[in-house]
């Protein structure tokens, strides 16, 4: 499979176990769960044509980890990122003393006076190394890349949880906690 196929298999893969399983009918478990047969059904039922190998692909060689199977690869999710409710059975944990937010400079003003807020995903997400937060930057204007705090926050009972793929989550991060 080529990259421009695996890229268009993995944002398609993003929309439907992240955001809108119910574009092509499918149900999702609690936990963010798809059973992988009915995905390959419905995904092809849909347009979105693609083998149990080339899914497997998708997600070994996907640079930001953003799904995975479970231990028999019948059943795959998202790993964050969610806009739809799910309970990825995450546990809190203690995050390092910083950690990272990449956005863009278009959006310092409202982070600046509100905080960084979740809007319509489950929680803010977090690097814990600069390049990958500009990266995330680059994808929304000039990048800007915001140093939290993340030490006091938690010592100050703010929970955090580490996703699988190695994305800091939260709930809200204040402005007390951001510098530039």
């Amino acid at each position: 499979m080529n990259e421009i196929e695996n890229k268009k298999i993995s944002k398609f893969l993003s929309l439907i176990l992240r955001h809108q399983p119910e574009t092509i009918h499918l149900k999702l478990d609690e936990n963010g769960w798809a059973d992988v047969r009915e995905l390959i059904e419905k995904s092809a039922r849909n347009r979105m044509r693609f083998t149990l190998g080339e899914l497997d692909e998708v997600v070994e060689t996907n640079n930001k980890k953003r799904f995975a199977f479970n231990e028999d690869k019948t059943k795959i999710r998202a790993n964050q990122g969610h806009s739809i409710d799910v309970d990825l059975a995450l546990i809190s944990q203690q995050p390092p003393e910083f950690l990272y937010h990449g956005t863009a400079e278009a959006n310092m003003a409202s982070i600046l006076e509100k905080g960084i807020e979740k809007r319509n995903r489950q929680h803010v997400h977090l690097s814990s190394d600069k390049e990958t937060a500009t990266k995330v930057g680059m994808r929304h204007g000039k990048p800007v890349i915001l140093i939290i705090r993340t030490g006091e926050m938690f010592k100050e009972n703010i929970e955090f949880y580490l996703s699988d793929n190695g994305v800091w989550l939260t709930d809200f991060v204040d402005v007390k906690y951001i510098s530039k």
